[in-house]
């Protein structure tokens, strides 16, 4: 495994790759992040994994500073899988002085997350589109717990034709049901134990889906009875949207649509969503 920091050394490594996966990450890495890196190396032959922590996809509020890291850890993950390259830049790097130029991608950032977290995308977009220039994958991993970067990513890689293919993998859960994520980690014992609540309010839109049920407005609802019945949970918001357009439905479409919600709880935000119909 050859772990680069620059550019340069990165482009020169990746040409001896003639198919390349890539898995973005943050670092902290979880079976979640493994699991595409299984994937990418299953289809591609050989994988890049990125370990950066974005500054600029976090506002002002936000955990950049706390954000958690452990790159021997994340490294020693990786080895133990085989990856082939790690790319793990500086912010210095990724963005140089004088870098004034960022990614815009449209009306799907504007809702759901886009609304709570003004610029996110903006922030998302760049770094992607600058680590899918530095990399030239093949393909491009991604787990469908973030739905909505999932979406901006792919119309992102469509409208500006970039030579590669979106991937979007299953989200990987714990036992209970909870998504993984780095940000569980901020979880005091009794949240942890509250956050289950998100998977069981996507099984209740899910069971009423299941026996006909069209009215997205009744699938919310069933999604914020169950969300309150768990008082540690402050919801921010609950969705039933459009699988492309990410616009909220009053009816769902024969091919279904994306249940989605963020909940805080204590100072940690979850997002947690289902393709209701798949």
């Amino acid at each position: 495994m050859q772990v680069i920091e620059t550019i340069e050394t990165f482009r020169a490594a990746r040409s001896r790759y003639p198919r390349l996966g890539l898995v973005p990450t943050m670092g902290f890495l979880h079976e979640g992040h493994l699991s595409l890196v299984r994937r990418a190396r299953e289809e591609c032959g050989a994988v890049a994994v990125s370990i950066f922590v974005n500054p600029t996809q976090f506002a002002a509020n936000e955990d950049f500073s706390t954000y958690p890291r452990n790159m021997e850890r994340d490294l020693s993950m990786l080895r133990e899988i085989q990856t082939d390259l790690v790319f793990t830049p500086t912010p210095a790097i990724v963005y140089p002085p004088g870098h004034d130029t960022g990614v815009e991608v449209g009306a799907v950032t504007g809702v759901l997350e886009g609304v709570v977290r003004p610029g996110h995308f903006r922030g998302v977009a760049t770094v992607v589109c600058k680590l899918f220039n530095i990399v030239q994958p093949t393909k491009a991993y991604f787990g469908q717990k973030d739905a909505q970067q999932c979406v901006v990513i792919a119309k992102m890689a469509r409208d500006l034709d970039m030579p590669l293919e979106v991937v979007v993998c299953p989200t990987v859960r714990e036992a209970d049901g909870l998504a993984m994520s780095s940000r569980n980690s901020y979880l005091k014992p009794d949240e942890r134990r509250a956050a289950t609540v998100l998977r069981r309010a996507l099984a209740a839109a899910e069971a009423r889906f299941s026996a006909g049920e069209r009215s997205a407005e009744t699938l919310r609802q069933a999604m914020r009875e169950t969300l309150a019945t768990e008082p540690m949970g402050s919801v921010e918001y609950v969705s039933i949207a459009d699988r492309g357009s990410l616009k909220e439905l009053g009816q769902v479409p024969a091919d279904g649509a994306l249940a989605s919600m963020a909940v805080r709880f204590g100072k940690t935000r979850l997002i947690d969503n289902v393709i209701l119909g798949s």
